[in-house]
């Protein structure tokens, strides 16, 4: 076979390419000596769904459905191309990104612990109308959603690694943080975010901002996190944690004004589709010696 593939729709599209599935939950096909495009299943990051790329020797390239690709960085040798999924999840995550900023800044967890015990809790809260929003990391997944906040009259402003029209360097984060209602952070793990988000960066986010959290765990230093929710100054809407799963009786659990979701921000209706549509588009690319969309390693 010459395409590993974890989409049976994509390996269906395909038949006429050598082509075999592997989704990760049956064993990997014996022989994989001739593979050239291997796509990592999408699911749980799980070491050994990265773990065949090192024993496939013909392998030119690894596609990931996900749009970060830390996970697999450890696995790469040199000359190996790697394209990620940037565009499968933009929608989804952009769409939770916001969910979140929502319900934390109308107080809708408080409203739903009150309604399970019986009580009419009614108050006031911040709402996200004239808020200030500051999207740190303006990728795909940013604009995505930046897209979606504009119908809630808000005013938003744009930093990432490269600075473009619009768009300021993240060496400038620090005088922006001050002025923001809402810092969110859609930022790919590099080495240089992790631990983006650490004690001075949250020292200089304003009194009652909301952090929220749909790029990957590790951008924050928890420990930091905590002592700015105990302290009641920070609110927090997290879709990814450090450590991740988040075990039970951890104390981020029982922080005050923190709201947590499972790391569901790809997860709707549009993911199969779309992850369809970009493996079958990536391996037709391959087949006809054309340039791969999403390239991220490599040439």
């Amino acid at each position: 076979m010459r395409y590993l593939l974890p989409h049976p729709d994509a390996v269906a599209d395909l038949s006429d390419l050598d082509v075999a599935l592997y989704d990760g939950t049956q064993p990997i096909p014996e022989n994989v000596d001739d593979v050239e495009l291997y796509a990592v299943p999408y699911g749980i990051i799980d070491p050994r769904l990265c773990e065949p790329i090192t024993r496939m020797p013909r392998l030119s390239v690894v596609q990931t459905v996900t749009a970060g690709y830390d996970h697999v960085r450890p696995f790469l040798r040199p000359g190996l191309i790697l394209a990620n999924g940037r565009g499968v999840h933009d929608a989804a995550t952009a769409e939770l990104a916001v969910a979140l900023t929502l319900a934390a800044r109308r107080r809708l967890p408080d409203f739903v612990r009150a309604g399970d015990e019986g009580r009419w809790d009614s108050g006031w809260s911040r709402g996200l109308a004239d808020a200030r929003i500051l999207i740190v990391g303006y990728g795909s997944i940013g604009a995505a959603i930046e897209r979606r906040l504009a119908g809630f009259e808000v005013e938003v402003s744009r930093v990432a690694r490269t600075a473009r029209p619009g768009v300021r360097p993240i060496s400038e984060i620090a005088n922006m943080l001050p002025h923001a209602d809402v810092v969110i952070l859609s930022t790919p793990l590099t080495p240089e975010t992790v631990g983006l988000v650490n004690a001075e960066f949250l020292a200089r986010m304003a009194d009652g901002a909301l952090l929220v959290n749909v790029s990957r765990g590790r951008v924050v230093d928890t420990e930091a996190l905590l002592a700015e929710l105990e302290r009641g100054r920070l609110h927090a809407a997290l879709d990814v944690t450090e450590p991740e799963p988040l075990p039970a009786g951890h104390p981020l659990w029982y922080a005050p004004n923190v709201l947590i979701s499972p790391h569901v921000g790809g997860l709707t209706a549009a993911l199969s589709s779309r992850a369809r549509r970009l493996l079958v588009d990536q391996v037709r690319r391959h087949a006809a010696g054309e340039p791969l969309a999403n390239v991220v390693v490599g040439p």
